[in-house]
């Protein structure tokens, strides 16, 4: 990997701004100094782990049981990510820690993204970095042949839900290419609104069915995917 390929994907693991939607800005992925970081979490929730990294460090935790036998509830953020902030706050206790410097190669751009590429929140216009070249000002949807399609989910797609984050913050963005007036969202036959824009729908455990149906009743398209997972009564913030 090359050094301008590397900054980027560094930027990307440092990110605070994007992971405070679903862990908030005070979670255990946050240091006082510049660190990129990834968790993982394995099946069944098995075990997990947190990899992060400094200017000056690199630092892995692992949590399960020597025995192989399954955690409850327990995934990177709320098991090895507070194990491996402690231990990165140690390390830079009395160092400042820079944010790496961008190699030559790279450029910083304006990206602004239309409406149709959007979620129901809104996506501010931003800097992004971009290897020389390659640059983007606009981020958009292109039309589908054929008319109007779901965007997301894809069909077969299987979520699984987050014991580590609130139910109430949990959240599937349905979303449709190229919809049009009078078209609406359809979910096992529950009617959830206009398709026109992304639909904000709290996830539950089973097999789904989701159309997108005009306004004289025609499915235009339909996907099915399941969600897995229990939904908790109170779950932990990251």
């Amino acid at each position: 990997m090359d050094a301008a390929t590397a900054f980027i994907v560094a930027d990307i693991l440092a990110d605070r701004d994007a992971a405070s939607a679903t862990f908030g800005f005070t979670s255990a992925l946050a240091t006082r100094v510049w660190t990129g970081v990834k968790t993982g979490t394995s099946k069944d929730m098995r075990d997990n782990w947190c990899i992060g990294f400094s200017s000056r460090y690199t630092v892995g935790a692992w949590v399960g049981n020597f025995d192989g036998s399954p955690m409850r509830d327990v995934s990177g953020v709320s098991g090895a990510a507070p194990l491996w902030q402690a231990t990165m706050e140690r390390l830079h206790r009395d160092d400042p820690a820079p944010a790496p410097i961008p190699p030559p190669g790279l450029v910083r751009a304006a990206v602004r993204f239309d409406a149709a590429a959007r979620s129901s929140a809104g996506e501010p216009p931003r800097l992004e970095w971009f290897v020389a070249g390659s640059e983007q000002s606009g981020v958009g949807v292109a039309a589908p042949p054929g008319g109007a399609r779901i965007g997301y989910p894809g069909d077969g797609v299987v979520l699984a839900l987050d014991p580590d984050i609130p139910p109430e913050r949990q959240r599937v963005l349905f979303s449709a290419r190229m919809a049009r007036a009078g078209e609406r969202w359809v979910l096992g036959g529950e009617v959830l609104g206009p398709a026109e824009r992304p639909w904000s729908w709290a996830p539950r455990p089973g097999v789904h069915r989701l159309q997108l149906v005009d306004a004289g009743g025609r499915v235009v398209d339909e996907v099915g995917f399941e969600v897995r997972g229990r939904l908790s009564g109170a779950g932990r913030g990251g």
